[in-house]
């Protein structure tokens, strides 16, 4: 018997809250959110960082309390706390930008999303690292290439990220009678519009309750915002085209456009997509799947967790995403403020280096975040242990409602088989020091296809035209 309506509800608005920064469902215990600065000299480190998605006490910040209780024990007068930078990511970008232009910035670790460490190194803003930070053999390659400008380290693989298929299985499985093999052997799009149209048509003739709520097969975050470009951005890479060079140049011609406007366009112009999904973020877009508007979502990790609670394993199903994936996440790299002393520096570097270690890795893993070290996922050695573990709550027993499904290990079972390979196969988005421009740009243009009805005339052609020379206008060609 599935969970009463109010329930879930509550559930999702819940993890809304959460990924929109409200303080009702995070509760006590998280960063600090007054963004204030601080002197040079002293021995406390400052973190400047976004939401954590793993809410009350969340992971991030008992990984800094693990740190400072170490320090402690060790007779160390060292200690580092975390400051929350509200607003959006677009916003916590333009703070961070400007306090460590200003020359007096308030923090001494900043954690970057993986698509601004270009922009942050080639500024200066940030200072090169010891290649270990990210050549470990154990950090995944794709993580460790989101840490690298132009050969040179500026940053450590934090948390990763890739795009995956929620699906779920009361419509699909028991409901249309898609055998759940078809759903894992979808790899590409027109294989999961198969799946589409099963669950369509069986919606259409399905005169019950039991889908009372049904409206489109798919949604994503196709909102005017990063969510859009992401999206957009697995459809180019699906069809082949690569927008920018490893210098951040770009390098597409009209031709390859053409092709990924096409593809953009058949994903999210198709009659399965539900209509919300034009406005949609995160939140919302996690709201509709899980109260029951659609059978498909496409999401990252972090909702695997809040998708569980509320619908169980008996009605939830993740897979890769067809195609291919963005890869994201977030990376830690050291403020290169010229007045930080070298004692301050390597103390920073020290707290990087066990912010991202194996054991906090893998503590992030069961958190609900994407590792970046193989070892979190494959290695039966390694724990989260070593006092980074919540103390006020041990592992949930089996089977409690608000647990993931978990291996004999205690990681989340769906991590080896479907989050590794999807982590492993992702692509990033264009890697430039201008990302900002690139992407207010990429945004603008494709959300017309949504939003103007001129546009949604024009062939792909006339579209992937108008998008070359808006790009040509803001990034360098090669």
């Amino acid at each position: 018997m599935g969970r009463p309506v109010w329930w879930v509800r509550s559930l999702v608005w819940c993890a809304a809250a959460l990924l929109l920064g409200a303080a009702a469902c995070t509760g006590g215990g998280g960063p600090d959110r007054r963004a204030t600065g601080r002197p040079v000299t002293g021995t406390q480190l400052v973190i400047a960082t976004g939401l954590d998605v793993t809410g009350k006490y969340g992971i991030r910040k008992r990984l800094v309390d693990a740190w400072n209780a170490l320090q402690e024990k060790r007779g160390s007068p060292w200690r580092a706390r975390a400051v929350l930078l509200p607003g959006s990511a677009d916003l916590q970008r333009s703070q961070l930008l400007a306090a460590l232009q200003s020359g007096g910035a308030a923090y001494d670790i900043v954690n970057l999303d993986v698509t601004w460490v270009p922009e942050f190194a080639a500024a200066g803003l940030v200072r090169e690292l010891p290649a270990e930070f990210a050549d470990d053999e154990d950090v995944l390659p794709k993580a460790a290439a989101t840490a690298r400008w132009r050969g040179k380290v500026y940053a450590a693989p934090y948390n990763s990220d890739a795009g995956l298929l929620y699906y779920r299985r009361d419509y699909l499985t028991r409901g249309a009678g898609v055998d759940e093999d078809k759903i894992r052997g979808a790899r590409t799009w027109d294989g999961l519009s198969e799946l589409m149209d099963t669950a369509d048509a069986w919606a259409r003739a399905e005169k019950s309750d039991r889908k009372g709520d049904y409206h489109n097969a798919w949604t994503s975050q196709l909102g005017p915002y990063e969510g859009l470009t992401v999206n957009a951005a697995e459809a180019f890479a699906s069809a082949g085209v690569r927008l920018t060079d490893d210098d951040g140049a770009y390098r597409a011609t009209t031709g390859e456009l053409e092709k990924g406007v096409a593809e953009f366009r058949r994903r999210t112009e198709s009659a399965h997509t539900l209509d919300s999904a034009f406005e949609s973020d995160e939140a919302g877009s996690l709201k509709d799947f899980a109260e029951g508007r659609t059978a498909f979502l496409r999401h990252w990790p972090y909702a695997y967790r809040t998708l569980h609670a509320a619908l169980g394993e008996d009605r939830l199903g993740v897979v890769p995403l067809p195609g291919t994936a963005a890869l994201g996440g977030q990376d830690l790299a050291v403020s290169a403020n010229p007045a930080m002393p070298a004692e301050r520096v390597a103390k920073a570097r020290e707290l990087v280096g066990f912010l991202t270690d194996r054991t906090s890795e893998r503590c992030l893993l069961d958190a609900g975040f994407a590792a970046t070290r193989r070892s979190a996922y494959t290695d039966p050695a390694v724990a989260c242990g070593d006092g980074r573990q919540d103390p006020a709550a041990t592992r949930p027993a089996e089977g409690a409602a608000r647990d993931m499904p978990r291996d004999a290990d205690g990681r989340p079972r769906y991590a080896r088989s479907t989050l590794l390979p999807a982590l492993e196969s992702a692509v990033q988005r264009p890697r430039t020091p201008l990302y900002g421009a690139f992407t207010h740009t990429f945004t603008t243009q494709l959300a017309l296809l949504h939003t103007s009805a001129e546009a949604r005339s024009a062939t792909d052609e006339e579209i992937a035209r108008r998008l070359d020379a808006a790009l040509r206008a803001v990034l360098p060609s090669g």
